[in-house]
């Protein structure tokens, strides 16, 4: 029998989804996954509150600058380029193009860089994510599987009753799913998502 190989799981939470895995080395923000040194394939989570599309806002509210992360997605792509595996951060993160990555498109792999790292955009909803979270992934000496391309179908995840409530008239979907979810529910991989993305950086060869 083949032997299951070793991943790092990099940037993640200590009681996450990646937390008791076999051939799964946790690398959590308190052991510092900037740090990393191989020589496993990983699976890269660097931090993307500094990234999104919120992160102006957040600088002119609370002060914290756009793109200032301490280097952990600089870090996060540096071994992902150095040992091989998949980088995932929010769709339209502003990391990719900080960091001369091409952004991907809906529907399947695209060169994102003159290197050879291909990226892609998923829809965590499709994994089991209970509201739409769109997702680029950036991988490097990997195969690149076909993955669910379609559209996401956002979940309402409140109850009829809870609705009935609520005085607005309208709401989007997506907007209802992401409102009645804590942070860290939000931020959680999906079970199946996780799975992928570990096939993905196995996929390495030596």
């Amino acid at each position: 029998m083949r032997a299951v190989k070793n991943v790092a799981a990099l940037f993640v939470e200590k009681n996450g989804i990646y937390a008791g895995k076999k051939h799964v080395d946790l690398w959590t923000l308190t052991r510092d996954a900037r740090k990393y040194a191989g020589p496993s394939p990983v699976v890269a989570h660097p931090p993307c509150a500094s990234w999104c599309m919120l992160a102006n806002l957040r600088e002119s509210m609370y002060g914290l600058k756009a793109g200032e992360d301490g280097g952990c997605f600089a870090s996060a792509l540096a071994a992902v380029r150095k040992y091989g595996g998949v980088l995932e951060h929010p769709a339209f993160s502003k990391a990719f193009a900080a960091h001369g990555l091409v952004a991907p498109k809906r529907g399947g792999w695209y060169r994102a860089d003159f290197l050879g790292g291909w990226a892609c955009e998923v829809d965590q909803s499709r994994y089991g994510h209970a509201a739409r979270k769109r997702t680029w992934l950036y991988a490097f000496r990997t195969n690149l599987p076909s993955l669910d391309w379609r559209e996401g179908a956002s979940t309402k995840v409140f109850t009829a009753a809870t609705a009935q409530k609520n005085k607005k008239r309208r709401h989007d979907a997506e907007n209802d799913a992401r409102r009645f979810l804590s942070k860290n529910e939000m931020k959680a991989t999906p079970a199946a998502f996780a799975v992928e993305l570990l096939k993905i950086a196995r996929s390495v060869a030596p």
